[in-house]
């Protein structure tokens, strides 16, 4: 398995009191609801209705269900546990909310002046979180904006999470920034806080970037950013910063190992592209074909290494096709039922935890996110399966939507949970694939645009 996942396996459960903030997120819905006069019972929708209500429905976790003092996105929120983890702000997911809520208000799910006072006192609370060298940490205390330590030796900064709120915070720049005195404000603070990463101090002085630095332990965990993964969107970003930039050799050889990135393995008849480490031929998670890919637009993105577009349509159909073929016969995989991801799991006893699903680790576990969120590259099958997740709304529909995951196989086991990370990209690669806002957005940065070249990239701006 790819050791880049190891990251993604250590889960700290922290629990703490309510609080009296009236005028943050509530926990219940505040987005008005569609209306309800003449409608059956057992509604029929069309696919762009199921669009409209699936982007409604889960933008409520970032809106509704978000930590009460910063607005910053939940790690995780369980309606059964409301109080779990509910002051634990995830960096990452943080960036993926940003872009969602830049989607709310484009859908008319909540108003552009509701819009710009909940961003505005996210980027706040941001400017004055705990910082390493730029570099947020993975969790932050929505109450104070201290640091919550991921694992005993990741107590500094996160490069890989803080790319994902970078990403976000750039797209939340490109939006605002010819807007009234207020947005303007807003999208420069915006710009300044994505600029004060110093990408180039977590090199090491070596040619590629490192996960995490601490002020405790140093770089003690040591882990390289090597691809094929989910941190593509790290080193284009660091190319992009104006003042702590890196070199295009950083890029080569830590992203692209120095070309060893390619690989010439086929599955169903369709090229791998890149090596996934440990997962291959049929490539890992499906969130590594999302979340550098948020803002980052795959079509026409390619280098020497890779063309990224078909790198990502190839993984999905991989990843589809296997579940289709179903080689371990689990009850229920099938062409409308599909999507192997990271996401909550269930254990051996029934329990819920967490796992990295893919083609080489299949529990018998579906994630909504994985199908959904690959609506840009198999927008077919996609709909295929949201066609189904809603017929079966009754068990898996939740307050902010979808829930995380589900087995057809154990009596319909359903994880009654959300993760920000699964969450937003379901509302953000929709957007995408109807309107191309967040891609539009981010690439058409003028920051992004010369790490992109600096990096030896052949992109487009829509």
């Amino acid at each position: 398995m790819n050791r880049l996942l190891g990251i993604f396996f250590v889960l700290v459960w922290m629990m703490a009191c309510s609080s009296d903030d009236q005028n943050g997120p509530i926990g219940i819905s505040q987005i008005p609801e569609p209306p309800k006069d003449n409608v059956p019972d057992e509604p029929i929708l069309n696919d762009e209705e199921l669009l409209d209500l699936t982007q409604r429905e889960t933008f409520k976790y970032f809106w509704d269900f978000a930590e009460v003092n910063s607005g910053g996105a939940r790690e995780r929120y369980h309606p059964n546990e409301p109080t779990r983890d509910q002051y634990v702000v995830a960096t990452g997911g943080t960036g993926f909310g940003l872009m969602t809520m830049l989607v709310g208000m484009e859908r008319g799910f909540i108003s552009r002046e509701e819009g710009v006072e909940r961003l505005t006192r996210i980027v706040n609370f941001l400017e004055t979180a705990d910082r390493f060298h730029g570099a947020w940490p993975h969790w932050i205390d929505g109450r104070s904006g201290n640091i919550i330590p991921f694992s005993p030796l990741d107590n500094g900064g996160d490069l890989v999470e803080t790319a994902f709120l970078a990403q976000g915070l750039i797209c939340l720049k490109e939006y605002f920034k010819n807007g009234s005195t207020i947005e303007k404000a807003l999208a420069d603070k915006a710009d300044v806080l994505w600029k004060g990463i110093e990408w180039d101090w977590y090199t090491q002085n070596k040619d590629a970037l490192y996960w995490h630095w601490s002020p405790n332990h140093d770089f003690a965990i040591n882990l390289v950013l090597k691809g094929y993964n989910e941190v593509l969107i790290t080193y284009v970003l660091a190319a992009a910063s104006p003042d702590f930039s890196i070199s295009k050799e950083t890029y080569d050889s830590g992203w692209a190992s120095n070309g060893g990135i390619k690989s010439s393995d086929t599955q169903y008849n369709l090229p791998l592209v890149v090596d996934h480490a440990g997962d291959a031929p049929f490539g890992g998670p499906l969130f590594w074909a999302h979340y550098s890919h948020l803002g980052l637009n795959p079509k026409g993105l390619s280098d020497n290494h890779a063309n990224y577009w078909d790198a990502n349509v190839n993984h999905t159909k991989i990843n589809y096709s296997y579940c289709v073929e179903n080689p371990k016969n689990y009850f229920g995989y099938g062409e409308d039922a599909w999507g192997l991801t990271a996401s909550y799991t269930r254990n051996s006893d029934g329990s819920i935890g967490y796992n990295a699903h893919s083609p080489t680790n299949d529990t018998g576990v579906i994630s909504p996110t994985a199908a959904i969120s690959s609506i840009p590259y198999t927008p077919n099958e996609s709909l295929k399966a949201l066609h189904y997740f809603y017929k079966n709304k009754d068990r898996l529909l939740g307050p902010a939507g979808f829930y995380d995951a589900f087995s057809p196989h154990y009596n319909f086991w359903v994880a009654e949970a959300y993760l920000a990370i699964d969450q937003g990209p379901i509302v953000i690669m929709i957007e995408n694939h109807r309107s191309g806002l967040l891609w539009n957005l981010f690439m058409q940065n003028e920051d992004v645009q010369a790490g992109l070249n600096l990096l030896g990239f052949d992109w487009q701006a829509n």
